[in-house]
């Protein structure tokens, strides 16, 4: 077995929380008065909530200071987590749910290699808390992707080294992280194209044959 675990984003990977994210940033950017659409969404995947914000606030007709970047931040924060509760064990799919447990089965070691500040909110929802040996998310890293930080952390706290370890991400950012930090790659969604990832797929189930995927 070439590998000894596998990291997985969340976001766009295990489940799809993008309409969510969209509609509680848009609430957030309503109430200021600042112009937000879905193409504006498309360029926060991956990135920070911070960094989110900062692009938002790119159609600001004001400049706003950190503290109030902070509750701004907070608030679309709070609306999203209401959001949330509303997720179910309908939103992962049996083909997610099949696979790892097929690959759990093989003794691969499994982690989340998430920036969320809510992952552990998202799988308790989805009643995949206790699919995962180790969680790496948004509160336990300083720095997000494509800063490595996120899925270093997953693989120390897996005690395995970077190149015994595969991360499956959708995002180009998370693609960019998972090459900074000597790990190889699957990319599946927008990342399947990219030219940095190792191998590409188009549906998750083909993560059940990783001896067969062509880099």
């Amino acid at each position: 077995m070439r590998y000894k675990a596998i990291i997985f984003d969340m976001d766009g990977v295990l489940c799809f929380t993008d309409k969510y994210h969209y509609r509680a940033w848009k609430q957030m950017a309503d109430k200021i008065d600042v112009y937000f659409d879905e193409k504006i969404n498309n360029r926060l995947r991956g990135v920070s909530r911070m960094e989110s914000l900062n692009i938002i606030l790119k159609k600001a007709d004001k400049e706003y200071s950190e503290q109030e970047k902070e509750q701004l931040a907070d608030s679309k924060n709070e609306i999203y987590k209401k959001l949330l509760m509303n997720m179910t064990s309908e939103d992962f799919s049996r083909e997610v749910r099949d696979t790892l447990d097929l690959l759990r089965s093989r003794g691969y070691k499994l982690a989340i290699g998430s920036s969320s500040k809510n992952a552990k909110l998202i799988l308790k929802q989805v009643g995949l808390q206790d699919y995962f040996d180790k969680i790496s998310d948004g509160t336990n890293i300083t720095k997000s992707k494509p800063d490595p930080e996120v899925f270093l952390k997953a693989a120390e706290y897996l005690n395995v080294k970077p190149e015994e370890c595969l991360v499956v991400e959708d995002a180009k950012a998370g693609i960019n992280a998972a090459c900074a930090g000597g790990f190889d790659s699957v990319g599946i969604g927008e990342a399947s194209g990219y030219e940095k990832t190792t191998y590409s797929i188009a549906h998750f189930s083909q993560l059940a044959n990783l001896d067969k995927l062509k880099r």
